[in-house]
């Protein structure tokens, strides 16, 4: 089994910064698969940040320039940087797989940005 633990959320001012961690737990081959999501509220979840195949990141149009995704196999993290945030960050952030492929969520963490 696989468990996905989010945090590193909280409430952050417009142009700040935060980084969140998705440790992974359990058998796993690789950290690679491993991407973000995030549900803004009234919207469905959306892919924030993942590697491609090849292993060149990938944002969705909102965030790049601003947001980064790192690994640390040692730790079996999958973290997200968030840089100069913006208050249409906000929203509760996932990891997990591609959506053909999920494992069970995990509780996510919540990420406010306030003016």
């Amino acid at each position: 089994q696989v468990q996905l633990v989010e945090s590193g959320g909280g409430s952050v001012q417009a142009g700040g910064s935060l980084r969140l961690s998705c440790e992974v737990s359990g058998s796993i081959s690789s950290l690679d698969g491993i991407g973000w999501y995030r549900q803004i509220p009234g919207r469905s979840r959306e892919l924030v940040a993942r590697w491609s195949i090849l292993g060149d990141p990938i944002f969705v149009d909102d965030v790049r320039g601003r947001f980064a995704i790192l690994k640390d196999n040692t730790k079996n993290s999958v973290d997200l940087q968030m840089d100069n945030l913006k208050q249409e960050d906000t929203a509760v952030y996932f990891c997990n797989r591609d959506l053909c492929r999920l494992y069970s969520w995990g509780r996510g963490t919540q990420v406010t940005v306030s003016s």
